[in-house]
């Protein structure tokens, strides 16, 4: 088995440097779809209720922080050779 670039402590801390960096742009971004969503509600129905308020705010919050953590991950893992360095056994024909 190949060895992967994270098991570098120097490289590892940067690539997840990276990876926390892009994790607080993009709680900024979901911040500002709650913005957008909550607005939006506010226009088309009015005032809003405290629990669809809440609801709206943990429902959108979450779903965009969740997609990017995963696509970060697909990122950090794609970007460091990570992907490259898992052997893969059925590559060769071998099972």
């Amino acid at each position: 088995m190949r060895q992967s670039p994270l098991d570098e402590p120097e490289y590892a801390a940067f690539a997840w440097a990276r990876y926390r960096r892009l994790m607080r742009w993009m709680a900024l971004v979901a911040t500002l779809a709650v913005a957008g969503s909550l607005a939006s509600l506010w226009y088309i129905n009015g005032p809003i209720p405290i629990h669809m308020l809440i609801a709206t705010i943990l429902g959108v919050f979450c779903a965009v922080m969740l997609m990017a953590a995963l696509m970060g991950l697909v990122f950090l893992s794609s970007g460091t050779g990570h992907d490259e360095a898992v052997d893969d056994s059925l590559k060769d024909g071998r099972e």
